[in-house]
């Protein structure tokens, strides 16, 4: 645990560091922090907060910087990021996003998150429910089937799967009709939990079809909730802690490449409640130490169907990141809602 006096410094240094970029020293810490210490005191604070990790002196200066660990601390009882409404100040422009089809809506999102932050806005799209209104199977070749799950909004997903056995045009469009009049508004799981249970009343053949065809159904959903939107990368070329290091610029953009890396990250953030933050090198689910990410669900009619967030530098506002995270969020689940 850190006396008030060290809380004090080590703050200072973290809110100087993130302002300037520049090693902070003794002597800026004892004018900035407003505490009346002599040098060799705070010397003595400085030392104790590297020993605990919380600091480190790069090889090229006397001053000390943050760790991923006094970030950490910082964020977690230090920060004081008031709750922001989206007219805050009447005299800028407030952000917006148009109701729109969504995928207008998460790039506008993306955007309006690099735009303010001038670092790079990623969006995952809203999870799409798997409830379908209507199926058919069309015949590609032997046992090769076309199946076509059209959805209550009248979103298409197609998939090709590979049956078992050889099917007529015949036996394809009964078991078309069949789901249709059985299950229409279900959703998959739900006729996978139905199918168990009337699979030994159904024809054989036609069972198997059915099962093969809610599970391509199931992968279809899942491959398009996989959807990631991202705006910005540039931005980080601008970036001061990244302009020098190649080898981080090469990573970063690897990341960006990646795109399951992000979605991993974004998953994990959606499973919780309003902003987190999550600093480089604490764990894998930032495995960058220069990086950092500010992140929120958002939610439609009650339900989190989506997460977005910012990804810059570990040296980052990030009282300001998370007011400009909580506002995008709200404004993509209001424009949402709208649809």
């Amino acid at each position: 645990m850190l006396d008030e006096r060290a809380k004090t410094l080590l703050k200072t240094l973290v809110e100087r560091y993130i302002a300037d970029g520049q090693p902070i020293g003794s002597r800026t810490l004892s004018r900035a922090s407003g505490l009346e210490l002599s040098p060799a005191t705070i010397r003595n604070v400085m030392a104790d907060l590297e020993d605990l990790g919380l600091i480190a002196s790069p090889h090229t200066s006397a001053g000390r910087v943050p760790t991923a660990r006094g970030y950490r601390l910082f964020v977690d009882t230090m920060l004081t990021a008031q709750p922001v409404s989206l007219d805050d100040d009447p005299t800028q422009p407030a952000p917006q996003i148009h109701p729109d089809q969504p995928q207008r809506v998460i790039a506008s999102a993306a955007q309006l998150l690099s735009n303010l932050s001038h670092f790079v806005g990623v969006v995952t799209a809203p999870r799409k429910a798997s409830r379908f209104h209507h199926i058919e199977f069309m015949r590609l070749s032997e046992r090769r089937v076309l199946v076509i799950l059209v959805a209550p909004d009248g979103d298409v997903q197609n998939r090709v799967i590979v049956t078992a056995q050889d099917y007529t045009p015949a036996q394809l469009v009964e078991a078309s009709n069949y789901l249709s009049a059985h299950y229409a508004g279900l959703t998959l799981d739900e006729v996978r939990e139905r199918l168990k249970l009337e699979v030994d009343a159904l024809r054989g053949e036609i069972a198997a079809l059915m099962q093969a065809a809610v599970q391509a159904g199931s992968e279809a959903v899942a491959d398009s909730q996989e959807q990631l939107v991202i705006s910005g990368e540039r931005n980080l070329l601008t970036v001061q802690d990244f302009s020098s290091d190649l080898g981080s610029l090469r990573k970063l953009f690897d990341l960006f490449e990646h795109k399951t890396q992000l979605m991993r990250l974004l998953d994990v953030s959606s499973r919780a409640e309003g902003v987190r933050i999550y600093i480089g090198g604490e764990s894998m689910v930032v495995p960058f130490e220069e990086l950092s990410v500010v992140s929120a669900p958002y939610v439609v009619d009650g339900q989190i169907v989506g997460t977005l967030g910012v990804i810059g530098p570990t040296r980052m506002a990030y009282d300001r990141m998370i007011q400009i995270v909580d506002i995008t969020s709200r404004l993509v689940g209001n424009a949402l809602s709208q649809k």
